[in-house]
Parts: C-alpha cells; structure tokens; sequence
C-alpha cells in the first residue's frame, strides 16, 4: 500500500531553519497532539502509537504528548491553537477543513464511494498530492490521512431507509458546505455543533439525530440517547494530520525525517486498526442490543444516490481537476 510520500522527498535538499540549533544534544523535544475524539478510536489508539514509537527511536529525546477528548482544545479552537504553536499537531476531520482546504471537498461526498479502497487511492494519488499542495498554503505541513471509516445514521425517531424518512428531521453536522447540502436536499435540517456537545444535544432532544462512524458511536454512547442505527456507509470521515511548520523547520533533519518516517509506518497501521476497532464495536453493540440496528440495501443505496446527482455535478464544476480524478478511480471498476 502506497502512502502518502511525496511531502518528505525533498528532505534532504531543502533549508532548513537554523533554530533547531537551541535544543541541546539532551535536551527534550516536547510536541503536543491534540485531538478532540476518545483515546479508544482510530485516531486516538494513533495518536498513542506515534508517540510511543517517537519515544522509543528517539531515545526520549522526543516526547509526544497527546491530548484526547478535545481535553486541551475543542473543535473549533485546534486550527488556531496550531497556527500560534499552542500545539504541534492537530488531526481534525478533513469535514471541518473545507472552507481553508476546498480540495477536502471530494471525500464528503454522500453515497459516493463503494469501499476504503477508493478513498485510499485518492488519499494516496494524485488528488492527496493536491490536498497536501493546498494545505500548505495555510502555513501547515501536512503528514498524513488517518481513517475513521464511513459514517452511519442515527436518530431517535424512526427507521432511515429512504429519503422520505428524513423529512423535516434536524440532524447535527460537522461544518461542512457538502454535508450542508446532503441534508438539504433530503428536506431535513442540519446543524453544526461541535463533537463533544452531540451527546447532550441527542439527550436534550435539540437535534434528532446525527451521522458518525461506529468509533465514534460506540465510545460517546450516543446509543444511550438513539434509537435507531442505519448501516448506510454513506459518508466517508477521515482526519488530515498536520504539524506547524515553523514549528517543525526548527528539529534537525534528523528528527524531521524520523517524525515523517514513523507517521508513514503509523498511518498503514492506523487503517488496519480502524476496521478491526469498526468491527469489535458493531459486534459490541449487535450483542447488547441497546440500539436497534438496520443496513441499507443496495437498492436503497441507489435510490439515495441518484437524489445526489445535482450535488456531484456541482462539486465537478467547483473543483474541476480533482473531480475529474477522483470519478477515474470511482469508475474504474465499474
């Protein structure tokens, strides 16, 4: 499996700041990760593993510190906290990055894509190259594509399957233009909160329902406060994980090169480990029965799917390019 490489090959040959001359030969390097999801989750078992591997390559040299459950930051507040070096490295959902990173746009597609596969093609191709180039932009260094998999609907009404039932029911959203839309042209309502307020607002009956990955269901217990779980796998939810880049132009090359080396190695290993996570969880769930679970039909699916055709289009004409090679591997099995 190829991974998303092309950020780090121009290590040897760029200039490098001459900060990283103020740390000492034994002196600690702190960095700080923070994320706003359970320890639990893919990107929270990740965020773990990376810091432990830096720990032990750079002989404590580098300490990671990581920070879960939007302990540190919240949403909403991580972008800028990694813009003044409060933090080092954030992971949010490429979702709330759309309106800095336009490109991020072709992964919320709705009832787009059949299978990780695919998003993984585009996030190690040539459409993760142009999201990197954009990112860039925004004076952070992009390292990698984290899963969490594709997102599941929920609500405390009734059953989901088609988009009838969704009629004038209020569905909490990341802050997304696309996800806007998804809900929009089911004549259903959105509602953009942050994460770690969706439990008490399903609890308080502010909203009816919401979509997320089994992770993510499973760890905040929004089965305590839903009745329904559709398996749609509608929706694909991903984490783009930067670091500040003056921030990382003051580590000697050395450490610069070991931290992009090991988050290539962790990103492999966050993937497997997102499924498995994704079916311990479902099992978990199917076998305590605290939530009534349904899957989707194929026909269903495609019922779904041409409702979204307008929104495709309108994506392929906003972004042009990266549409274009993002339909080449959805077709190419076709």
């Amino acid at each position: 499996m190829s991974i998303l490489i092309w950020v780090f090959l121009t290590v040897g040959c760029q200039k490098y700041a001459k900060d990283y001359e103020q740390f000492s030969q034994n002196e600690k390097i702190i960095i700080r990760f923070s994320h706003v999801v359970g320890e639990d989750t893919p990107k929270g078992q990740a965020a773990r593993k990376f810091a432990q591997l830096m720990k032990e390559r750079s002989k404590g040299k580098v300490e990671v510190q990581v920070f879960a459950n939007g302990s540190l930051y919240r949403d909403g507040e991580e972008w800028e906290a990694l813009q003044r070096n409060d933090v080092q490295i954030i992971a949010p959902a490429m979702s709330k990055l759309i309106q800095k990173i336009p490109e991020l746009q072709v992964f919320d597609l709705p009832f787009y894509y059949e299978n990780l596969e695919q998003i993984h093609q585009l996030a190690d191709g040539k459409v993760g190259k142009m999201v990197f180039e954009s990112a860039k932009k925004n004076k952070v260094l992009p390292l990698a594509i984290w899963d969490n998999g594709f997102k599941q609907f929920t609500n405390r009404d009734h059953s989901l399957h088609t988009p009838k039932d969704f009629t004038n029911l209020k569905f909490r959203i990341m802050p997304s233009p696309i996800l806007e839309d998804q809900f929009s042209l089911l004549g259903a309502k959105a509602e953009a909160r942050n994460f770690n307020d969706v439990y008490q607002a399903l609890k308080n009956k502010e909203v009816d329902g919401q979509e997320n990955t089994i992770s993510n269901i499973y760890t905040k217990r929004f089965f305590d406060v839903q009745d329904y779980l559709i398996l749609s796998n509608h929706g694909y939810l991903g984490y783009l994980v930067m670091m500040n880049k003056d921030f990382f132009n003051t580590l000697s090359p050395e450490i610069q090169k070991m931290i992009q080396t090991t988050m290539n190695e962790v990103t492999i290993w966050e993937r497997k480990k997102a499924q498995e996570i994704e079916q311990n969880q479902l099992k978990q769930m199917r076998e305590c029965q605290c939530i009534k679970i349904e899957t989707l039909t194929r026909e269903e699916k495609d019922e779904f799917k041409k409702l979204y055709q307008p929104l495709y289009q309108k994506v392929k004409r906003d972004l042009g390019k990266v549409m274009d090679e993002t339909e080449i591997i959805v077709n190419q099995k076709k």
